[in-house]
């Protein structure tokens, strides 16, 4: 790195630098600092924010095809624990009895004269109303019909939903529990518009919350395809293992996104400037203290670097101000008019290729 104290073109050199050679190159009247452009190995890391979620499809209700009244609650703490074939509750419905007499008046009757359809047909009734396969049996082999009906535990999991208390009336179609399976977790992360583009880039995702020492990973799902309008703000849903359910829905995480490491040609975020569109550099020529501005095809790559598509080299020198050189835009503007340039200067090219 090299200090190059810089002075402040005249108007009388413009003029004469515009009609001898037309070199487009600004000098001002600033102790400069430059920095060489590098190519390193490394990879693109970028850090969000969001929440843990629980999964749409481990998310199962408990929902009866039928109305009744509740006898006894077993499911009766939320946010217990469940493990599937649990009893949940024991309830009677009118109903659900009415369908199990016709069951068990089909069998005696087959006994008495062949009925297998008839069997049949009640049989069905009573699975398709979601009585048990083991309260059916029990129809069957203790030729009585029990008035109460128990609902058992679809799955596995932690009770997130209890609509229902001991002594509780309920219709058809009403969810009396929700189980919620946490044994893999959705990571919920906000990505401002300018990282879109660069989700796909990136392979690998962690994350961490806090209290909890060790990092998790995860696995990309979906980028939600439409963005929240009061803040320009996608959703990026992730998969992880929630081992030994350590994270619980509603931690807040910080993840990192990372691709995978390349060579790439690194450039310090302030020597870039952002002028109509376009970013530019400040590239220092053979002449001691003398820059042109040139057109560079930049991504960011992290807080403090862009990574160079196009426009410069590794090798190159530049202002690593480039802000300084603009001092006055008035003074870059009447030089080189509204573009660097105007239409002298092409996208990707030197302003001397012509010259």
């Amino acid at each position: 790195m090299r200090k190059i104290l810089i002075a402040l073109l005249t108007p009388l050199i413009i003029t004469a630098a515009s009609t001898q050679d037309r070199a487009q190159m600004i000098k001002q009247l600033f102790n400069l600092q430059t920095v060489q452009i590098k190519s390193v190995k490394i990879s693109k890391k970028r850090e969000y924010y969001g929440y843990i979620r629980a999964e749409d499809e481990k998310v199962v209700d408990v929902v009866p095809r039928f109305s009744g009244f509740v006898e006894k609650l077993y499911a009766d703490t939320l946010y217990m624990k469940i493990k599937k074939g649990d009893r949940l509750a024991q309830i009677y419905s009118p109903e659900v009895y009415q369908a199990k007499e016709e069951y068990l008046n089909a069998l005696l009757f087959d006994q008495k004269r062949s009925a297998t359809q008839m069997v049949k047909s009640a049989k069905l009734k009573l699975k398709l109303l979601g009585v048990s396969a083991q309260e059916i049996r029990d129809i069957k082999r203790l030729k009585r019909a029990n008035t109460l009906t128990t609902i058992y535990a679809p799955s596995s999991g932690w009770l997130f939903t209890k609509s229902i208390n001991r002594g509780s009336s309920f219709d058809s179609k009403k969810i009396l529990f929700s189980i919620v399976d946490l044994s893999s977790v959705w990571v919920e992360a906000r990505v401002y518009q300018d990282d879109i583009e660069l989700i796909d880039t990136f392979d690998s995702f962690s994350f961490k919350v806090t209290g909890i020492d060790r990092a998790f990973d995860a696995t990309k799902v979906l980028l939600y395809p439409h963005l929240k309008q009061t803040d320009a703000v996608a959703i990026l849903r992730l998969k992880a293992k929630n081992i030994d359910e350590l994270l619980k829905v509603g931690m807040y995480v910080k993840l990192e996104a990372s691709g995978k490491i390349k060579e790439r040609i690194l450039i310090p975020r302030t020597a870039l400037m952002r002028k109509n569109g376009r970013w530019y550099a400040f590239l220092a020529t053979d002449f001691e203290g003398v820059y042109e501005p040139v057109i560079v095809e930049a991504k960011p790559l992290n807080r403090d670097y862009f990574e160079v598509i196009s426009g410069l080299k590794a090798t190159d020198t530049v202002v690593r101000g480039a802000l300084f050189m603009l001092d006055s835009d008035a003074q870059i503007d009447g030089l080189y008019g509204s573009d660097f340039g105007g239409g002298a200067m092409k996208s990707g090219s030197n302003p001397h290729a012509n010259h």
